[in-house]
Formats: C-alpha cells, structure tokens, sequence
C-alpha cells in the first residue's frame, strides 16, 4: 500500500511527498507568522491524506469545519458538550475510528484550552484495544502547550501541558502522532516541540523565531534569512517523513476553504460623515437598553452526534433481544420509573457519564423485560434526572405540577433545579450544597455556586445569602405546587 501523498512542488516542479506511515511515527511541527499559509498546508495535508488514516483536529477557530463538506469528517461543537460527554465522546471517536474536527470558537480561551485539554487526555486514555493509527492536528498549538503560564489559572496551565506533552512524547505506542501548527517557536513549550523529528516552517520575522527554525532545519544564521523571505504558502522542509535534507516547498490547492475574513480590498459604502454618523447613533440608546434587561440565551440543546450513537447501540440491544411482550403503556411506564429509581439510588450513579447510564438503563430494562424501545437518549435523560432528585415522592398532582415547571429547563441543570424543587414542595426548606452536589454529579463546591448562579441568571430561582453565609432558595411558582 502506498502511503505518499503530495502536499506541493519543490522550486524544479517536482512533487514533494511525505510519507503518512513515517510521519505517525514520527510527528510533525509546523511553524509560520499569521498569513503563511500554516491553514493552508494542514488543510492540505489532511485532505490528501483522508482516505489513508484516522484524523482528529483540534480547530480552536473553527477553520477546518469545512472539512466535513467534503470529507467524512463529523464536526464535535466544544461548547454543546459538558467535560464528562467530551471525554466519553473521545473514546468513542478512537474506538469507531471516527474522523474529527473539535471545533472551539464558540468558547473563551481559557474554556477553550480545558476542553481541548480533556479531549487530547481522553484520547490517550482510550482502552488499548482501541490503539489505532491517527494523526492529532492542533491549530495554534502555542495556546495549548504555552512555554509560559501567561494570563490563565495554573491548574488549566497544567493540565493542557500534561494533556499535550502526553500527545507529543507518549501518544506514538498509543496510535496518536501528534501534528502542532504555532505562529511562534519561543512561545511554544520546548518538550513539545522537540518530540516532532518533521518540520514545515513558513514565514517569521523576529530573530528569535528564524534562529530556533534555522536550527531546527540544520541551518547556519546566514541562511536563516530565507526564511525571512518566503512568500505565502511556501515553506521549507525537513524529517524522515518529509525529505532528508532542507527541501523548499510550494504548497498545493485544496478543495475545501476556511472561513477567514477577506484579504481583499471591497468598496466603501457611499455616505458622507453627517449620515453615517446619524446611522450609527440612530436608537442607540434603546438599543443598549435592550441588551442590559435581555435574559441569557437558553442553552444550546444537546448535540445529535453522541445521541443518535447512543440510540443506536440500544436499538442493537434491543435487536439482539428476544422479542418482548407486549405491555400496556402503564404498566411499562411504572416498570421504567422503578427500574429508573434503582439506577438513581446507587451510590455514584449520578457522576456516571450520561450514555453509559443510557446503556446500563436498555440492559436492565431487558433483563426485566420492560418495553424501553420508545426510551430515547434526551428522554433518558430527563427522567432520569426526575429520579435522581426524587420527584417520585411528591404526589401525583404535584407531579404534574413540577413536570409543567421543569419544561423549559435545559437537560444539563435539570436534576438540581427539580432538587431544590422538591425539596421546597415537600416543606425541608432549602438543600445543603452535599445534596447538590450529589444530584449535579460533581464534587466542586465552586461549581455548585456557578451552578446556582446560572440558575439565577435565567430567573428559575431567586438565592438569598445573609452576611452569616445563611442561604435561602425561592422558586417561582413553588406555591402552585404546594397548594
């Protein structure tokens, strides 16, 4: 099987070929100031190489998006995904060998870098019957793997260098050979730099950048200056996979495009300075208005990747079982509350990842014989949050009473706001942040406060703490409940 694909021409015209099955072996730095062409050349290498093996790119400006238009490529959206789905989604794209591109513009920085950070570690956690060949791709590599902590918090700071590190030295017995794109070498952590034995460096300018790639390449400071002068998208390579002396490349066309902003000059709208400037004041005030009282977006819903896996491998449970009797709808609904109020009761349960109590729930619904066909992933999910905060102990009119209340709220804070719910109509008052805790999944007391915060923001609750750290939860609406 040949494993060369051409990402360009050398000055002669003769293709320049890299060796896929090398470079797994063997990783690849990519180095370039803004508008090199660093973009260009990863999106042409994962093109070329798209039918030979596995990739997965980190894409923290939702550059190679575009991929999935033409390739097999599934888009993952960070921000629609909580760290415990992330981290069971990493082990899914390594055991289904699925290519992916992890999309992070939707997040801060900082957020930005712990996700990615969760999904580079799942991936290297993968179960080892899960080790298959794939090549890592990471934009703006100096973001996650920094060579000094900069603006954010030293535990996030430590865990993407951890998380990168075990990419970059650790990931090759693991199938995962790391591809790091930077702007700049100097600010990019040198023992992940120095595991990559490939190396394309486009255009740099500052003495400190040329001096590293020049030696990198094998270069004296004299010819160090070419680099100073390559034009857009063409680089200079170097490595087992790549050519095995300093080689000048022009890198080739691509068939898909990212979503940068146009380099090229437009028109200028025809208005004198009176009327633009009367556009741009026109309302403003109502405007600004406007945005301060306007509630908080809900929550994007739950994404349809994991979901539609999870339904699946159920409905292949559900196939491979002998055929169910038929059950009256509440017979089975009964059947499915206590099976659910089981699962609710264990110790744990609630910091389990959400698909793998989804398939422990179509097990144990099949043992017992309970129909749970009609049971998909996000209904799963909400009445198991039901169960988790023991809406079963109200009555029937109150239950019906919470249910209506609890419509509108989003899936991933569902089980705290029905808690607190709960414990109001029931006359205990306010839960301990234990309790919270204990329904959310979570052992961080600080998340238990963001979480309350949210829940404020988007007017479910209305919290009240006194200079003693006495704090009181009211709910809109609780009186209906409790009349």
């Amino acid at each position: 099987m040949n494993t060369d694909i051409e990402i360009g021409k050398d000055a002669h015209g003769t293709p320049v070929l890299v060796d896929v099955e090398e470079l797994l072996a063997t990783r690849l730095l990519v180095q370039g100031n803004s508008g090199s062409g660093k973009s260009h050349l990863l999106r042409r290498l994962l093109e070329q190489s798209a039918g030979l093996v596995q990739q997965i790119v980190i894409d923290p400006e939702g550059d190679f998006v575009s991929l999935a238009d033409h390739f097999d490529h599934v888009v993952v959206e960070g921000a629609s995904y909580s760290a415990r789905e992330i981290e069971a989604l990493a082990g899914r794209i390594r055991q289904h060998r699925a290519s992916v591109v992890l999309a992070l513009e939707e997040l801060e920085v900082e957020q930005q870098i712990r996700c990615a950070a969760q999904f580079l570690t799942a991936l290297f956690d993968a179960p080892r019957e899960y080790w298959y060949p794939a090549l890592v791709v990471v934009d703006e590599a100096q973001m996650f793997a920094p060579s000094a902590a900069g603006e954010m918090a030293e535990d996030t700071r430590r865990m993407t260098l951890s998380a990168m590190t075990n990419l970059m030295c650790r990931g090759r017995k693991r199938g995962l050979a790391g591809i790091v794109a930077t702007q700049r070498l100097a600010k990019l952590a040198k023992n992940v730099a120095a595991e990559a034995s490939n190396f394309l460096m486009g255009r740099t300018f500052l003495d400190i950048d040329m001096q590293r790639a020049a030696d990198l390449l094998g270069m004296d400071r004299k010819q160090a200056e070419r680099i100073r002068d390559l034009q857009r998208g063409h680089f200079l390579g170097l490595g087992p996979a790549v050519s095995r002396r300093p080689v000048a490349v022009h890198i080739g066309a691509v068939k898909s495009g990212g979503k940068n902003g146009a380099s090229a000059l437009t028109p200028l709208p025809q208005a004198d300075a009176a009327a633009m400037g009367e556009l741009l004041h026109a309302d403003l005030a109502e405007e600004a208005a406007e945005k301060v009282h306007q509630p908080p977006p809900p929550p994007p819903p739950a994404p349809p990747p994991v979901e539609e896996l999870a339904e699946a491998m159920a409905a292949r449970v559900d196939t491979d079982a002998q055929p169910e009797q038929a059950l009256s709808s509440e017979s089975a609904a009964g059947d499915v509350d206590s099976v659910l109020q089981d699962m609710a009761a264990e110790d744990g349960a609630t910091f389990r990842p959400a698909t793998t109590l989804f398939r422990d729930f179509a097990t144990r619904c099949r043992q017992q014989g309970v129909a749970s066909a009609h049971i998909d992933m996000p209904t799963f999910r909400r009445l198991f949050a039901f169960a988790s905060a023991g809406v079963h102990l109200l009555d029937d009119v109150q239950r019906e009473r919470v249910e209506a209340m609890a419509e509108q709220v989003a899936d991933d804070v569902l089980a705290p706001y029905l808690a607190i719910v709960v414990s109001a109509a029931r006359g205990s008052g306010t839960p301990d942040e234990d309790h919270l805790a204990r329904v959310y999944g979570t052992a961080s007391p600080g998340r238990i406060r963001r979480l309350l915060e949210h829940l404020e923001k988007t007017g479910l609750i209305s919290v009240h703490e006194d200079f003693g750290g006495e704090r009181t939860i009211t709910v809109p609406g609780i009186e209906q409940v409790m009349a």
